[in-house]
């Protein structure tokens, strides 16, 4: 840069700084500045459509219609934040992708929130480039048996072969399971769903474990659900949800006030029915608050005034979802997975279980 060496054997201690200093301020002036890096908002906007990630079909999380439909608890929080994005609950484009690949796939960007039952963790959360975002379902992991097998317990499994998914928090779960149990338990390794519960049923093993709704879920979709028994014990904590992508902090929040969305609907008497009846006349400022009426809760978020009521509008609250797929399904439509909330670690917290959702203010 011509004229911004300091020339002479002797200058003033003052003008030489001043002149560097102006010197170095014209240089950053000058440079060329880095392109924004687009967030996964944005990324989200420019596409048209939310990519989601689910598993394989599974009843009462991800399924697929004959019509090529995606539906199920998991698949609604998909659907709820494309309705908080867009207004549009169709705007999602379903990611499947093996359990072995699943965390790789949202690191790696190709998919913008993976939500299909998989459980927060501390290493999860600390060595895979992931933010987990909240609970949408509080579950455990168990086994299940033949009912001609004659076992009662998980207890009786000492020696027993059992069928489980190596890509899983699973494993470890077993591992201490037996160490606490003091029984012996020879793993089979099938990574494949299909064919897991295909050699389950064959008899290429004794029993077969993972999450306790997944269980139930495996046991319907068997010729005769009667055969099979889920065994008493719960032996671990599997605390499910959306994970996204670690480092952009908006998105997590998007994602995650979409679920407390859900939750807080439910405790405000806000439904898929008569949200637009209440939005023309809220019973609460908590209501109007919500639905984008009054204050200003969205611009943290940097969507829409409106963007929880579409969730509600669109999808439902958490009631409305847990009901259509982990319930007793919709009236005259498919059977749900018959898993009774009331009770349940799944219950709103006014009702004794944990599916809480923190001030919407």
């Amino acid at each position: 840069m011509a004229g911004c060496t300091p020339r002479g054997g002797i200058l003033d201690v003052t003008k030489r700084f001043a002149k560097i200093l102006g010197c170095s301020l014209l240089a950053l002036t000058t440079a060329p500045v880095a392109a924004h890096a687009a967030t996964t908002l944005e990324q989200v906007q420019e596409r048209g459509e939310v990519n989601c990630q689910v598993g394989r079909p599974e009843a009462g999380t991800f399924m697929l219609s004959p019509d090529g439909v995606w539906y199920g608890r998991d698949v609604a929080v998909c659907r709820a934040v494309a309705a908080a994005v867009f207004g549009d609950p169709e705007r999602v484009a379903f990611q499947v992708v093996a359990g072995g690949g699943r965390f790789t796939s949202l690191a790696n960007g190709e998919s913008d929130l993976m939500v299909r039952a998989a459980t927060n963790t501390l290493t999860r959360e600390t060595q895979l480039g992931l933010d987990f975002t909240t609970v949408n379902f509080y579950d455990g992991q168990g086994f299940m048996v033949p009912a001609d097998s004659g076992v009662t317990s998980a207890l009786e499994l000492d020696g027993a072969t059992v069928c489980m998914d190596p890509g899983t928090t699973g494993v470890a779960n077993v591992a201490d399971f037996t160490s606490r149990a003091n029984i012996t338990i020879a793993p089979l390794m099938i990574a494949d769903r299909l064919v897991r519960l295909e050699t389950y049923l064959k008899g290429g093993c004794d029993a077969i474990t993972t999450d306790r709704s997944g269980l139930a879920s495996d046991r319907a979709s068997f010729p005769d659900p009667s055969e099979h028994v889920i065994l008493p014990e719960t032996i671990s904590k599997e605390p499910l949800g959306a994970f996204v992508r670690q480092g952009d902090p908006q998105w997590r929040n998007i994602v995650t006030w979409v679920v407390h969305a859900m939750v807080t609907a439910e405790e405000l008497g806000l439904t898929s029915e008569n949200i637009e009846e209440k939005r023309e006349n809220p019973d609460s400022t908590d209501q109007a608050r919500f639905m984008g009426l009054e204050g200003d809760l969205n611009i943290g978020l940097g969507l829409s005034p409106e963007w929880a009521y579409n969730v509600i509008k669109y999808v439902g609250n958490y009631d409305e979802v847990y009901e259509l797929y982990m319930g007793d399904g919709p009236e005259g439509g498919p059977a749900g997975m018959g898993i009774p909330r009331a009770g349940s670690l799944n219950a709103n917290y006014r009702d004794g279980g944990l599916i809480y959702a923190p001030p919407f203010n």
